[in-house]
């Protein structure tokens, strides 16, 4: 693995950060020298390695800032289309209920 630059941001790609959290995690290798290697600050890889863990994966599998790696994720994404759909349903109750108020006779 080549050392990658920065993005316009000033972060490193996912892929990389990705891969190096997991050589450093090796037992035959330190997060030392994959810094080295790479090019970058230690403290970096240890900072990785702690978001990595806490915020189960949310840095590293986030596009576009939304995240998409969470098990909430999901759940919020049924929720919205539920919502939609009773929005929807609403909509068509109060036209139903409007034309059958009418009197006809």
């Amino acid at each position: 693995m080549k050392k990658k630059t920065k993005n316009k941001y000033g972060h490193y790609p996912e892929d990389f950060r990705r891969e190096a959290v997991r050589r450093s995690n090796d037992p035959n290798t330190s997060a030392v020298e994959v810094a080295k290697e790479l090019g970058i600050h230690p403290g970096q890889i240890y900072n990785w390695r702690r978001q990595y863990k806490r915020l189960s994966e949310k840095q590293f599998n986030s596009l576009n800032g939304v995240d998409y790696s969470m098990e909430e994720s999901e759940e919020v994404r049924k929720l919205r289309r539920q919502i939609s759909d009773l929005k929807e349903e609403n909509e068509f109750l109060k036209k139903a209920t409007a034309y059958f108020s009418k009197e006809k006779w």
